[in-house]
């Protein structure tokens, strides 16, 4: 007799016990930033580390969180959020315990930043990273307002571990000087600190970029590093109060 066809994981009906034992947290002896699942993020904390705020969606051990003060990025990042309403808003998780972090159920990327490795990250795909990382808030008055909200970034420098997110698979294109590359600012998640993005705008292209403007408002990245893209265009919403 033929034996049916296995099903799928997500498609098995499990008795209790399977389920706690196919679901259960696992120690993968990964360190700081442990990948729970592909949109999970577990901290092994001992100390401090930045985290995106509203990311947190389990801890345990002693564990505090504090929200970033207003000052805490300067002055001049003050302006910035006080004139877009948006900013890379930050909780300072401290103590020891682990937290796990998730967005919307984006996957996550942990990236290692040694030495002088500099990137520069959509604010919003920012979800946790080291205090060692070197970080600056910039806004991009030129697309500002542009793409859904508007479109701050994040500029991180030095050692350090760094998790971004995406929806779905992400994608990196280089950027040569004979070869520029331009993008939707919407699906954009990170670029090399070599580059500096410029606006772009082509009327003829609205019916593919840009949809809600009316006009195709690109991202131009040209000389030599790389751009991060998604399938997906996000909407930003802005982040008042």
């Amino acid at each position: 007799m033929n034996q049916p066809p296995l099903l799928p994981q997500d498609q098995r009906r499990f008795s209790l016990a399977e389920f706690v034992s196919a679901t259960e947290q696992q120690d993968r002896g990964q360190g700081l930033f442990e990948l729970e699942t592909p949109r999970m993020l577990e901290l092994n904390l001992n100390g401090r580390i930045n985290t995106k705020l509203g990311s947190m969606v389990s801890y345990r051990g002693k564990v505090k969180f504090t929200r970033e003060g207003i000052l805490d990025q300067g002055v001049g990042n003050l302006l910035k959020k006080a004139v877009s309403g948006e900013g890379m808003r930050l909780t300072y998780a401290e103590g020891q315990g682990q937290v796990y972090l998730a967005d919307a159920g984006k996957k996550i990327t942990i990236l290692n930043l040694e030495g002088d490795d500099g990137i520069i990250v959509n604010g919003n795909d920012v979800l946790a990273f080291e205090p060692t990382l070197n970080h600056k808030i910039s806004m991009m008055k030129k697309i500002a307002g542009l793409a859904q909200g508007g479109l701050f970034n994040v500029a991180f420098k030095g050692s350090g571990l760094l998790a971004i997110t995406s929806h779905y698979e992400p994608v990196t294109l280089r950027v040569t000087p004979n070869s520029p590359v331009f993008t939707d600012p919407n699906a954009t998640i990170a670029w090399s600190d070599s580059l500096s993005p410029s606006m772009k705008t082509d009327v003829s292209l609205k019916s593919f970029f840009g949809r809600s403007s009316g006009e195709s408002f690109q991202m131009a990245f040209e000389g030599d590093g790389f751009v991060v893209i998604q399938p997906y265009e996000e909407v930003y919403l802005s982040s008042r109060g």
